[in-house]
């Protein structure tokens, strides 16, 4: 792993010594991975077990990592718990240079989604269109991830969106950042706001006048501007966009989670009534 994450430091750092200094470059260097799985929690917020997802894909130094932290990990329910619960989780690694031959990993986010064994009890994507690649981006080779937050009305239908974080592949100036940002954002909120849902038909939510959605919305292409995946368990360079705070949503429901912790192709709730109580990367 740290040759690989030692070529991928050079790399990027080649492309953004264009716009700033190799020092102030290296400071802002980073990579991650997003690990999926899910954790079984105990009535009284200990994790009872967990499993990872194609643990057999991802590096070494990430699963022991992993297995360091999890059986730590203390979760508070909004309300009594009679049984375990199972729910899903996804997991942000970032790695950063320390010096020129050692690298640093940590558990930087994570997202716990709703109870894998009650089906019904969250919102699930009805219909989705697929946003159009913005021209300047495709034209300037940039791929990023945009991060939304999506109020669903009763009916399935989006009522309100915003881009609560995006997240760049690339390095440019501050000026261009900003203006690749908020195109890719522009797109995905195009498409976004075309969506429909299925909403809670069970549990405590079920009766809630609407509810609240984070959805993330990758950007990646080759040189060629083709459309490709990004591979399950191997490091990708970015740049973390500004976390933006959205008026309709409630201060502390945004708090709990990280934007950037959930998967290409999923959702997640909020209020979903779990929150981690203790350090992702120890005390």
């Amino acid at each position: 792993m740290k040759r690989w994450l030692m070529g991928l430091f050079c790399v990027l750092m080649a492309g953004a010594a264009l716009a700033e200094g190799p020092a102030a470059v290296r400071k802002r260097v980073e990579a991650s991975m997003l690990v999926t799985g899910s954790v079984e929690i105990a009535p009284d917020g200990s994790v009872k077990g967990y499993s990872i997802d194609q643990s057999d894909k991802l590096p070494p130094p990430v699963v022991q990592l992993i297995q360091q932290n999890m059986p730590a990990w203390k979760f508070q329910f909004d309300s009594p718990q009679a049984a375990a619960v199972n729910v899903k989780m996804s997991l942000r690694l970032l790695a950063r240079r320390v010096d020129d031959t050692h690298d640093s990993i940590s558990i930087s986010a994570a997202q716990f989604g709703q109870d894998e064994n009650v089906p019904g009890e969250s919102t699930s994507y009805k219909t989705r269109v697929q946003p159009r690649y913005p021209e300047l981006e495709v034209r300037s080779n940039v791929s990023g991830a945009v991060y939304l937050l999506l109020r669903i009305g009763r009916d399935g239908r989006v009522e309100d969106a915003a881009a609560e974080q995006v997240n760049l592949a690339v390095y440019a100036s501050d000026r261009d950042m900003k203006l690749f940002r908020d195109s890719l954002a522009k797109a995905a909120l195009t498409a976004a706001r075309q969506w429909t849902f299925n909403t809670p038909t069970i549990g405590k939510h079920v009766a809630d006048p609407y509810w609240v959605a984070r959805v993330p919305v990758n950007f990646e292409i080759t040189p060629k501007g083709t459309v490709k995946d990004v591979p399950y368990g191997q490091w990708q360079g970015y740049v973390p966009g500004p976390r933006q705070l959205v008026p309709w949503v409630e201060k502390e429901k945004l708090l709990t989670g990280a934007a950037d912790a959930v998967p290409d192709g999923s959702l997640y709730q909020l209020n979903q009534g779990l929150q981690l109580t203790t350090p992702l990367d120890g005390p």
